[in-house]
C-alpha cells in the first residue's frame, strides 16, 4: 500500500511541467491548483483517522487504494482548468485519507513486531515514488499523452500490490475502544503538537522537491524536459536508502540524535542547491535532502502511533494535518513566494525550516523513552 501511494504521487510529479503545458498555468497558477490538492488532503484527514478507528485501518486502506488510483485517471482527463482543479481535489482527499490509514496499519505492524521499522514502510513509499517519477521520465521521452500515462501507470502500480493487499492481517480483527473521543478537527495538542510541526518542516520541503523539482531545474541549471524528472527520482532514490537502514540508525543514535543529524542533512542539500548553478550539485542536493527528510516523518507517525492519550487513528490524522498537510500545502505556498522573488530563493526557505527540525528533534522521542539531549 505503501509502495502503491507513493508510486501514484510520483506519477504525478514526475508529469507537472506537461499538465502546466496543457493548460497554460504560470506558478501562480499552479499554486491555486495545488491549494486545492491540499484542501482536499486536509479535508479527508480526520475523517480518515474515524474510519480507520471504526473500521479498521486494513480494510479502509484497501478501499482506498482503488479510489486513489481512479482519482489519478481523473486528473489526466480534465479537459479545463475548473475540471482539472476538481479532480486535484478529489486525488488530494483520497490520498490524504489513505496516508492516514495505511501508516495506521503500519503502527499496527510497528507494536506486532516491538521495533522501530516504521521507516522501512516509509521506504516502500519512496521507492514507489521513484518508480512514478521512473514512469514518467519514460513517458515524457516517449511523448506519450497524459491520459494514457495516467491510466497505464496507475493500473500497472495496483496490480503490482493487488495480490499482496488481499493477504490476510491478523491484527484486522483485534480492533481496541478508542483511548478518547475522535473530534471532528483532530489537531495535534500537548507533546503531539511539537510532533506535528517538526513534521511541518520536513513535509514542506518534501512537498516542494516533490512538485517543483522539476521546474527548478529546468529554471536554475537549464535542464532539459526529460533531465528535469531526475531531481526527484534521485530525491526519491536517497530516501529509500535511508528508510531501508533507518531502524538500524535509530536503534544505535536514538530517535533525536538521527532527527537532529536528519534536519542537518536536509539543510545542506537545500544550500547546495540554492547556491549551485549546475545540473549535478543540484541533483547532489535533492540527494541530500532525500537522505535528511526521510526518518522525519516515520518518527512522527511513529510517535503518533503510540501517544498514550489519543487513539491511533485520531492520534495519525492529527499529526497529519500539520505534517502531511505541509507536504501538499506546501508546494502552493513555494509557488506564492515564486511569483514574488523566484523559484530559486523561494527554495531557499527550506533551509530555514531544516534547521528547526534541528533545534526541535527532542519531540520525536518516544513517550516512554527518556533520551538524553
Amino acid at each position: 500500500m505503501f509502495f502503491l501511494n507513493g508510486g501514484l504521487f510520483g506519477t504525478w510529479a514526475s508529469r507537472i511541467p506537461r499538465v502546466t503545458e496543457l493548460h497554460g498555468l504560470d506558478d501562480a497558477g499552479l499554486g491555486l491548483l495545488l491549494l486545492g490538492l491540499g484542501g482536499g488532503a486536509l479535508i479527508s484527514f480526520p475523517l480518515a483517522g474515524r474510519a480507520a478507528d471504526h473500521f479498521g485501518a486494513v480494510r479502509t486502506t484497501r478501499a482506498l487504494a482503488v479510489a486513489c488510483a481512479l482519482a489519478l485517471g481523473l486528473v489526466a482527463a480534465a479537459p479545463g482548468v475548473w475540471t482539472l482543479a476538481l479532480a486535484l481535489v478529489l486525488f488530494g482527499a483520497v490520498q490524504g485519507a489513505m496516508d492516514v490509514t495505511m501508516n495506521g496499519w503500519a503502527g499496527e505492524a510497528e507494536r506486532a513486531l516491538a521495533k522501530p521499522v516504521m521507516a522501512s514502510f516509509h521506504a516502500l513509499w519512496s521507492l514507489g515514488a521513484g518508480a512514478g517519477a521512473a514512469l514518467g521520465y519514460l513517458a515524457t521521452h516517449l511523448a506519450l499523452p497524459l491520459p494514457w500515462h495516467f491510466l497505464m501507470a496507475g493500473g500497472l502500480l495496483y496490480a503490482v500490490t493487488a495480490v499482496v493487499a488481499t493477504v490476510p492481517w491478523p491484527g484486522e480483527r483485534r480492533q481496541s475502544p478508542p483511548k478518547a473521543a475522535t473530534r471532528r478537527l483532530p489537531l495535534p495538542r500537548g507533546a503531539l503538537l511539537w510532533v506535528g510541526v517538526v513534521a511541518l518542516c520536513a513535509s514542506l520541503g518534501e512537498g516542494a522537491v516533490a512538485d517543483w523539482s522539476a521546474l527548478f531545474l529546468l529554471d536554475a541549471t537549464s535542464a532539459s524536459a526529460a533531465q528535469s524528472t531526475l531531481g526527484y527520482a534521485i530525491f526519491s532514490t536517497a530516501m529509500v536508502i535511508m528508510r531501508l537502514v533507518g531502524a538500524g540508525l535509530i536503534l544505535r543514535l536514538g530517535t533525536t540524535t538521527a532527527t537532529r543529524l536528519a534536519g542537518l542533512s536536509a539543510a545542506l542539500g537545500v544550500a547546495l542547491a540554492v547556491l549551485s548553478g549546475t545540473l549535478y550539485p543540484v541533483l547532489a542536493g535533492f540527494f541530500l535532502m532525500g537522505i535528511g527528510y526521510a526518518l522525519v516523518m516515520p518518527l512522527a507517525f511513529s510517535r503518533a502511533a503510540n501517544d498514550p492519550e489519543m487513539s491511533p487513528g485520531a492520534a495519525i490524522a492529527s499529526v497529519a494535518t500539520l505534517g502531511y498537510g505541509g507536504m501538499l500545502l506546501g508546494p502552493p505556498l513555494i509557488g506564492f513566494a515564486a511569483s514574488l522573488i523566484t523559484l530559486h530563493y523561494a527554495f531557499a526557505l527550506l533551509g530555514v525550516l531544516s534547521l528547526f527540525i534541528v533545534l526541535r528533534a527532542r519531540a520525536l522521542a518516544p513517550p516512554a523513552v527518556s533520551e538524553a539531549a
